[in-house]
């Protein structure tokens, strides 16, 4: 979709918008869009950002509720405010104000989804030194009166089958680049809970002087990171995007070695890499290109590291 925008004249922001607004209209992996992923108490929201690399302007929704497009918000942000990024129900009011109607996020699907969660004790969940035990009840929790600082439990299991994200560069015919993201984020959050998607330089990061990358996976834990930011600088250095990928990849490692997480890099030339963390279940990581050089949209295929 995105590439039919770029070939009937569209610009990149217009590629990256409607990239990812036909992931959250074919809820892509039910990891984007509507009817997916829903929090502790059974909703739906999405986050979103889009990236313009000529201007550096960042527009993106996070806990958008009740809004479908989430990625068509997150432009109009750009469009018609001097703001970066807007939350929660103030960010579906804007929604509305710039035409977009309320429409139900839950389907039959998200409401079995919950239900089910329910029925296992509200087990996986993100919650930790509560009472009462979090990994054997549902809450309502309370804070321990004593923390106990352990070392923090991998989410990997959860993460790898349980959320991704729509990550979109786009290299335009001159070089300019835009970038995007949408998800639901990560299943059972708690309500509020704001992942790396939305966030710049996090879930995604463009600068028509370098390149472009965008994140998947873990967003707790990538988001520390700011891996999009961190492949975009490496391209600026000259390093390869396969490499760049890499090394970003290797830095969160070092601190989270089981982490769940992908990242793509694409410069300005139009080369491209990616690069992912190798745990149980998650050995390689599939994305998509298209470009003059290819016929048609391909698969690429990366071992992770």
């Amino acid at each position: 979709t995105a590439w039919r925008v770029l070939e009937s004249g569209g610009s990149e922001l217009d590629a990256v918008e409607r990239g990812c607004g036909q992931c959250e209209i074919d809820q892509c992996d039910g990891s984007v869009g509507y009817g997916g992923s829903p929090d502790e108490s059974g909703e739906t929201t999405l986050d979103a950002m889009i990236m313009d690399g000529n201007t550096m302007e960042v527009g993106a929704v996070a806990d958008l509720r009740r809004v479908k497009n989430a990625i068509g918000v997150a432009r109009k942000v750009i469009e018609y405010t001097k703001h970066t990024l807007l939350v929660g129900e103030s960010a579906s009011l804007f929604a509305v104000r710039m035409g977009f109607p309320y429409e139900d996020l839950t389907t039959h699907k998200s409401l079995s989804l919950y239900s089910e969660w329910l029925n296992q004790s509200c087990q996986p969940n993100y919650w930790k030194n509560v009472v009462p035990d979090s990994s054997k009840s549902c809450g309502p929790y309370k804070r321990h009166e004593e923390v106990t600082y352990k070392e923090e439990q991998t989410s990997s299991q959860r993460s790898v089958h349980n959320h991704d994200t729509i990550g979109m560069v786009v290299i335009g015919v001159s070089g300019t680049v835009a970038s995007g993201t949408s998800t639901n984020g990560a299943i059972h959050k708690l309500p509020g809970r704001v992942g790396d998607s939305p966030i710049a330089g996090a879930g995604s990061y463009a600068d028509s002087t370098a390149g472009g990358a965008a994140a998947t996976g873990d967003g707790d834990i990538m988001m520390r990171f700011l891996p999009s930011y961190q492949a975009v600088e490496y391209m600026r250095m000259g390093t390869d995007p396969t490499v760049a990928c890499q090394k970003v990849i290797s830095r969160i490692q070092k601190y989270a070695p089981k982490f769940f997480g992908a990242i793509i890099c694409a410069n300005t030339t139009g080369s491209y890499g990616a690069a992912c963390n190798k745990i149980p279940g998650f050995t390689q990581f599939h994305f998509m290109v298209s470009s003059p050089l290819l016929s048609r949209p391909t698969e690429q295929v990366v071992d992770c590291i």
